[in-house]
């Protein structure tokens, strides 16, 4: 038996609707990057881009634990002598909500060309509505777990 390799052109992408308030920042970005990497389905490739589509709404509802509301800190820096620059998650959400969760699951998404590419089908929105009713995304469920 030989093994299956998926070939580009047989992939087809689905998209998917996830509602954040439903889950903790962590683990809707697990989910969220599986998808796009395409590990949900059983032609799995790592080299290919396989992954679907993934609507994220609500994004101002995610839930975190702890303290991090406070205590979590996103830096960048500029590029010039001085220019590292810091916000709060609390004061992230305020200015942006969308960027606490867009950094999650970029940085569980590979760091070269498939993980930009892949990346680019994340699709998030502060609020339940999208423009993206013609592509007829689906609700995500998921699989039940056999004891």
């Amino acid at each position: 038996m030989k093994t299956y390799s998926a070939k580009p052109l047989e992939v087809e992408a689905k998209w998917y609707v996830l509602d954040a308030s439903n889950y903790t920042l962590g683990r809707l970005a697990s989910l969220a990057a599986n998808i796009l990497r395409g590990k949900i389905k059983p032609e799995y490739t790592p080299h290919i881009d396989m992954g679907d589509f993934v609507i994220v709404i609500n994004a101002e509802k995610v839930k975190i634990t702890g303290k991090k509301e406070t205590d979590k800190i996103y830096y960048h820096h500029t590029g010039f002598p001085g220019g590292l620059r810091q916000i709060s998650y609390k004061d992230q959400m305020k200015k942006d909500a969308r960027v606490p969760i867009e950094k999650a699951v970029k940085g569980m998404l590979p760091h070269n060309t498939l993980g930009h590419t892949q990346f680019t089908k994340l699709k998030v929105y502060v609020g339940s509505e999208h423009p993206h009713q013609a592509q007829q995304p689906v609700e995500y469920k998921e699989p039940e777990v056999i004891k």
